[in-house]
């Protein structure tokens, strides 16, 4: 059976079963995690760990069109970003519009005679 065979819809419906159960199996035991111990913790620390992870893959390893852009200019998006965000008290909103505005206009900036 070849994937281009099944209904999109039969896929979709795979999917929302997927994700739901998921979901319902956290509703269900959420009221009996205890979060201050120790697995809730390591959870918790994988989870920064991925974010982590993640980040330094975008900033060093980027693709697509970000790959076009220098490696100053995702670094110091990323540090004002992230003084954006202490700044902000702790709005990831504000602190991703100031790393994406810093990228974009790193970039733009750098069209101009005098800049890069």
């Amino acid at each position: 059976m070849d994937l281009h065979d099944v209904e999109p819809w039969l896929i979709v419906i795979a999917s929302a079963v997927a994700t739901f159960s998921w979901r319902g199996l956290g509703a269900t035991l959420a009221g009996q995690i205890r979060v201050d111990s120790e697995l809730f913790n390591w959870v918790a620390c994988v989870a920064y760990a991925m974010v982590a992870g993640l980040i330094a893959r975008i900033v060093f390893m980027p693709t697509g069109l970000l790959a076009t852009s220098l490696l100053t200019d995702r670094l110091i998006a990323c540090v004002l970003a992230l003084a954006a965000f202490y700044l902000s008290r702790r709005n990831l909103f504000v602190a991703v519009m100031t790393g994406v505005a810093v990228v974009l206009l790193a970039g733009y900036a750098r069209q101009f005679p005098g800049f890069g």
